[in-house]
């Protein structure tokens, strides 16, 4: 069970973050969560939206250079050592966290986790025997 996430390389200059971000707003596609990582020159906006082959195309359309990436997301009690729990049971199953970021959720005292691992099959299946719920893209905008 996977995530569709769009990563949009931006210039790292002032203005391109909202830019991207008004873009996406005109086509009325929703953003659930977003992360950005920047170096000197460039950014890569990732983003998690209710429409993300419509999102990856329109952005492809204008310019943009954009990817698709299956990732992971978790729902976890917003609770101290809820992230540490799932990061352990990661790491007791050998699976690799490339990054991780979180979002709100409307669900009282629940919170989400994106997660960018090695293996999203084994990372699920170890999750699920953990009783970790794994939630897909419809999940996180019917919750």
């Amino acid at each position: 069970m996977s995530v569709k996430q769009i990563s949009i390389f931006i210039e790292n200059k002032k203005g391109s973050l909202a830019e991207v971000t008004k873009f996406i707003a005109d086509r009325k596609i929703n953003l659930k969560a977003l992360s950005i990582a920047d170096t000197q020159d460039f950014g890569i906006l990732r983003i998690i939206t209710d429409k993300p082959d419509e999102a990856r195309n329109m952005l492809k359309n204008e310019g943009y250079t954009v990817t698709a990436t299956s990732v992971l997301a978790v729902e976890l009690t917003d609770a101290p050592g809820s992230m540490a729990s799932i990061l352990s049971v990661l790491s007791e199953s050998d699976i690799s966290v490339e990054y991780t970021y979180a979002f709100v959720s409307t669900v009282e005292n629940k919170a989400y986790m994106i997660f960018r691992v090695d293996d999203n099959n084994k990372a699920t299946k170890a999750l699920i025997a953990a009783n970790i719920p794994v939630i897909n893209q419809e999940d996180i905008f019917n919750k």
